[in-house]
């Protein structure tokens, strides 16, 4: 089972936009209030391990550009484990894990 809520902040100041995906049996279930919930779930079944549940590695190099102020604060339950991810686009790599959640963070699939 899956049960994610994602509140996002386009800018500092500004309102905060919140959904939620549950998922059971691999499908959207009741309660979920992305506009894309199939592309959401298909990017957490895909990416959510790795993203959700890093593993410790080798230092990244990550480029250094800004993708803008947008942050994404993803909680919930992922498969039985609790999940509380920052997303942010403040450098490459982070930039790279925001496209990747695209979907669930409401946007398009990349």
């Amino acid at each position: 089972m899956i049960d994610l809520t994602i509140s996002i902040r386009e800018a500092p100041g500004v309102a905060e936009y919140v959904f939620r995906l549950v998922a059971r049996d691999n499908r959207p279930a009741a309660g979920t209030t992305l506009p894309e919930p199939e592309a959401a779930l298909a990017a957490v079944e895909r990416f959510g391990e790795d993203i959700f549940f890093p593993k410790p590695g080798p230092p990244r190099l990550c480029t250094q550009q800004y993708g803008g102020p947008q942050v994404a604060v993803v909680t919930g339950t992922f498969r039985g484990r609790p999940v509380h991810a920052t997303f942010t686009r403040t450098d490459g790599c982070e930039i790279a894990r925001w496209k990747a959640m695209g979907p669930l963070l409401g946007g398009t699939v990349v």
